[in-house]
């Protein structure tokens, strides 16, 4: 990258990253340093052992990116960002505060022509009547809470990845980070707008398979009939308070993915995920037991490292808002689940009445029993299909 090489003393990298920040900072104190200029301090890393200080270096050169990001340095307020877009300044600070961001005062220089030209896309969506005030802010909060937790998980990844190659890569953090950014961000750009492509068409394709009418008035949300389903760790309490950070990460992670992999599997979808339970929903109730017979099967191995899970099966009409369900029918779900034994899968009377006739299945009527919300709640357990009768063997 064209800069000359001299040694760093132990601690120093974090040192002079702050100072060519600090630097760059008294020239313009409303902007981060120019991605395009070269640094005035050129550095090789510390040893491995001093890991430590170069990764305060790596951290602090974070803020270089956001140029990158929003293509160019903060040089708007508020007010001016409205008057360009042509759009009311209260409608702009609803957004704003809609998508997670703090307060910006009219005065503060925060923002950027990016911010003007998304603006802009809001008014055109709404002027083609995609977006309404109704749903706007709800749209964009949903928006804003889905990304800040991806870019959360993402701006770690691209920490770790940098400080894994500061070993075998010599020079100023700063400059390690843009050429990780310059190379992953525009790839994983595209990846996430495949994704939302490909899940915006299995969702358009099975909202015309399931004959579904569309609601007269566009502000209200769609009801559907679906099996919403639990998932819940048994004991995830204790088995929390005995693991490591990295473990528990990896933990959920396992059982995060194991959930997603039944699901789909078996045509179901995954909602969301709480902490220890996963909440999924299915067209169908015969759908969702095959998922969750498959999820307590492997928690009952001994030799998976799957944790020991209960479920449960509610079924009836939804709420479906904003990629969540609401409703009656998820409390119920919610509610069996809590009660449920380690190992076991409860249903509720409406998929109990679509599981009566259906092959394979045994249901056992268990006593009524008062939950949150619910006096006499009746609970279904729906026990295991019993094994095949041992084969005969063949006269000799």
């Amino acid at each position: 990258m064209g800069r000359r090489e001299r040694s760093a003393a132990p601690g120093a990298v974090a040192d002079a990253a702050d100072q060519h920040a600090d630097e760059h900072a008294a020239q313009d104190p409303g902007r981060h340093p120019d991605l395009t200029d070269e640094p005035t301090v050129d550095l090789v890393l510390a040893p491995p052992d001093d890991r430590a200080e170069t990764t305060r270096g790596l951290v602090a050169a974070l803020g270089n990116v956001e140029e990158l990001l929003l293509g160019g340095p903060p040089h708007l307020t508020r007010v001016e960002v409205a008057a360009r877009a042509g759009v009311p300044m209260d409608v702009a600070e609803s957004l704003w505060r809609s998508l997670g961001f703090a307060h910006a005062d009219d005065d503060q220089v925060a923002f950027t022509d990016a911010d003007v030209t998304a603006l802009r896309i809001t008014a055109e969506l709404e002027a083609l009547g995609v977006l309404d005030p109704g749903s706007r802010t709800a749209l964009v909060r949903t928006w804003g809470r889905s990304f800040a937790r991806l870019a959360e998980w993402q701006t770690s990844l691209l920490a770790r990845v940098a400080v894994s190659q500061m070993d075998e890569v010599q020079g100023d953090p700063a400059l390690l980070l843009q050429a990780l950014a310059d190379e992953v961000l525009p790839r994983v750009e595209r990846l996430q707008s495949y994704a939302w492509r490909r899940h915006l068409a299995a969702s358009a394709t099975r909202r015309l398979a399931s004959g579904e009418e569309v609601p007269e008035d566009p502000a209200s949300d769609p009801i559907l009939s679906l099996a919403v389903c639990f998932c819940d760790i048994v004991g995830f309490t204790s088995t929390a308070r005995g693991l490591r950070e990295p473990e528990l990460v990896d933990f959920i992670e396992t059982f995060e993915d194991a959930c997603a992999e039944a699901a789909v599997d078996h045509g179901g979808r995954i909602v969301k995920s709480i902490g220890d339970e996963v909440l999924l929903v299915a067209d169908t109730v015969e759908e969702a037991l095959r998922i969750a017979c498959d999820l307590t099967a492997r928690g009952e191995d001994e030799d998976d490292p799957f944790p020991r899970v209960r479920v449960g099966i509610a079924y009836g009409e939804v709420v479906a808002r904003l990629g969540d369900v609401l409703g009656p029918v998820v409390n119920v779900a919610a509610r069996l689940t809590s009660i449920a034994r380690p190992g076991a899968i409860l249903v509720d009377d409406g998929a109990a009445e679509v599981l009566a006739d259906a092959p394979d299945v045994r249901l056992k009527r268990l006593h009524r029993t008062t939950v949150k919300g619910y006096r006499k709640l009746q609970p279904w357990l729906v026990r295991p299909p019993e094994p095949p009768p041992p084969a005969e063997e063949s006269p000799e």
